[in-house]
């Protein structure tokens, strides 16, 4: 009982230490929101490895965190697994070009989680968008698409995860990804990402003025061409 109590903490000091293994492979290959997949090509091991400490987290100790620790490991989760998933295919011009047995990139099993694989629409809207309700987390979750919120070169942690959510919000709508306004045309466009998740905001408006600061009173809203080239510096 001593011996497997103590590989129990073992295992937990690992999943801990491993939380912030991301920090320099997103450092290193990550430039203004732009991936540097040819350097993360050549040098994948970093990835790799945190992607298997991260996913063998027993979900006994994921369930002792707390909600915000348990929502930044999984942001780092889809992100890493995203990162990973274009290395797997690169050089490639779109995640959407990515399909194996008729199956498009969101429906194969490319994240290992709790030790089981599962596909990365499991994790955002299984796991993620139904237990957590926190719509900022569209800011924060990475496509690998220029239409995209940027990918941060830092991990989400739990202490900053509010401070990185609203940043992120910020610089979303601060792009022509994220919104266009012409007040003489008296439109927003705005990302379509607004659209496709409308329900996960308690009111869309009220979320794209807080966040860019401009008032939408009197406007039509609009939503943008989603851009799916590949987020690459």
């Amino acid at each position: 009982m001593k011996r497997t109590a103590w590989l129990l903490v073992g295992i937990g000091m690992a999943v801990a230490a491993s939380a912030q293994s991301l920090d320099p492979i997103l450092k290193k290959h990550v430039v203004e929101g732009r991936v540097d997949y040819r350097t993360l090509v050549a040098d994948p091991k970093l990835l790799a490895d945190y992607l298997t400490q991260a996913g063998q987290t027993p979900e006994s100790e994921f369930k002792s965190w707390g909600e915000k620790r348990q929502l930044a490991f999984l942001i780092n989760l889809y992100n890493a697994s995203t990162l990973q998933l274009i290395v797997d295919h690169y050089p490639v011009k779109s995640i959407k070009a990515i399909k194996r047995r008729f199956k498009g990139p969101w429906d194969q099993k490319v994240v290992t989680l709790h030790g089981k694989r599962i596909t990365l629409n499991e994790l955002e809207h299984g796991i993620i968008r139904k237990r957590y309700k926190e719509p900022r987390v569209h800011m924060a979750l990475v496509c690998a698409a220029k239409g995209c919120p940027i990918l941060r070169s830092e991990a989400y942690t739990a202490e900053e995860l509010d401070e990185q959510l609203d940043d992120q919000s910020r610089r979303y709508l601060a792009t022509p990804a994220g919104l266009v306004i012409d007040r003489q045309k008296g439109v927003a466009s705005i990302s379509a990402i607004f659209k496709w998740y409308g329900s996960d905001f308690a009111s869309v408006p009220a979320f794209v003025e807080k966040h860019s600061g401009e008032s939408m009173k009197g406007l039509k809203i609009k939503y943008l061409r989603y851009d799916w080239l590949l987020n690459e510096k």
